[in-house]
């Protein structure tokens, strides 16, 4: 797991009960974190490319090598830094604000990244990106877009893609929503079922334990969240 922006730049590890069991000390800065990913060899990457006022040049993505995931000192890390192909002013007008974003995941050696939207009236689309999952600048291209619905409830804070590749989770303030039998990683393209939520909290994490199951984080704002919770698909 990991903090939000003003927090320290660490990693935590934690138990089926919640409890932190190790911390991992990064060598960069927390400019605005946001979620986690994991490729088929055990590697971490952090999204450091929370954007809220659509104004930031240096979003990028922290690589942290499965090697190091036991270190006890502070651990290195390879930077992938972007910037969105279609954003061109710094920031952009506020009928254009889709450059903030919560959301990625790793499948055949990309980064799939997922925006939430800032525009009023159109709060859940979300514009898929992908970015090459190595080191370096590169521009994140615009594969394809979705939207959820209109308020703030369903914008886009996270996601995941199932260990065999057949199921994307994108997480929702007010629900998770499940595409399944696409092809390639045309993933809005497949079957859509949706899991509404009976309590609304603000939820930011969401990962595959197994190919029926999800964990779910939310934030502790206002004296409620801070829970880790588990989903059946089923």
């Amino acid at each position: 797991m990991l903090n939000d922006s003003g927090n320290k730049p660490k990693l935590y590890g934690i138990n089926k009960k919640g409890d932190i069991i190790t911390k991992l000390n990064i060598n960069a800065k927390n400019n605005d974190w946001e979620d986690l990913a994991a490729d088929t060899d055990g590697n971490i990457y952090i999204g450091d490319f929370g954007n809220n006022e659509g104004k930031r040049k240096d979003l990028s993505i922290l690589k942290v090598s499965a090697s190091h995931l036991d270190q006890e000192n502070e651990v290195d890390i390879e930077r992938i830094t972007f910037k969105y192909e279609n954003q061109e002013k710094f920031p952009p007008k506020n009928k254009n604000m889709y450059f903030d974003c919560e959301a990625f995941f790793y499948f055949n050696n990309n980064l799939y990244l997922f925006t939430k939207s800032r525009v009023k009236g159109d709060h859940g689309k979300t514009n898929m990106y992908k970015v090459p999952a190595k080191a370096g600048n590169h521009v994140a291209k615009l594969v394809e877009s979705f939207t959820t619905c209109e308020d703030a409830s369903c914008w886009v804070t996270a996601a995941d893609i199932s260990d065999d590749g057949k199921q994307v989770a994108l997480l929702t303030q007010n629900g998770v929503w499940l595409f399944s039998n696409f092809s390639t990683d045309n993933f809005f393209s497949g079957t859509l079922k949706t899991y509404p939520f009976k309590n609304y909290t603000q939820k930011e994490g969401v990962c595959f334990k197994d190919n029926n199951t999800l964990y779910i984080t939310d934030e502790k704002a206002h004296g409620e969240g801070g829970n880790l919770y588990e989903m059946s698909l089923n």
